[in-house]
């Protein structure tokens, strides 16, 4: 169900599906397109929450090497690299921040062209792993 929370102002939004590698659907969200240097820096810091179907995508040029804080986060998150065909590279789980931390200390590095964020566990319980695949449609 879409809650017709307007939480992603200033981003254009895609559906983001996660198949199996034999095409079963596991997942899908809407998603906040972060694609440039400063979309991609404010990500969902100072966000209070995130609803079970929405997500934040960043998206690259290129794969990379890139790494993750939780910086100013009140919610945990399910981290999830993707390379350049979509495929999952890595899965991380992040919790929240304590509350005498910044997250800044909070790391989570991969390799990928695409990161997927989504509410902690959010892969766990739809039983996504490494190998699955993202499938999206950006915007021209």
């Amino acid at each position: 169900m879409t809650t017709g929370t307007p939480i992603f102002r200033g981003y254009e939004t895609t559906v983001v599906e996660v198949r199996s590698p034999n095409g079963d659907l596991l997942g899908s969200v809407t998603a906040a397109i972060a694609d440039t240097g400063q979309l991609r820096y404010r990500g969902l810091s100072e966000t209070d929450s995130l609803p079970a179907d929405r997500g934040m995508f960043f998206v690259y040029d290129a794969v990379g090497n890139h790494t993750y804080v939780m910086r100013e986060m009140d919610f945990g998150l399910d981290i999830v690299y993707a390379d350049g065909d979509g495929t999952i590279t890595r899965i991380h789980h992040a919790p929240e921040p304590a509350p005498d931390e910044d997250g800044e200390d909070q790391r989570y590095p991969g390799r990928g062209q695409y990161v997927l964020e989504v509410n902690y566990d959010w892969t766990t319980d739809r039983g996504i792993t490494e190998g699955d695949v993202l499938e999206f449609s950006l915007p021209e």
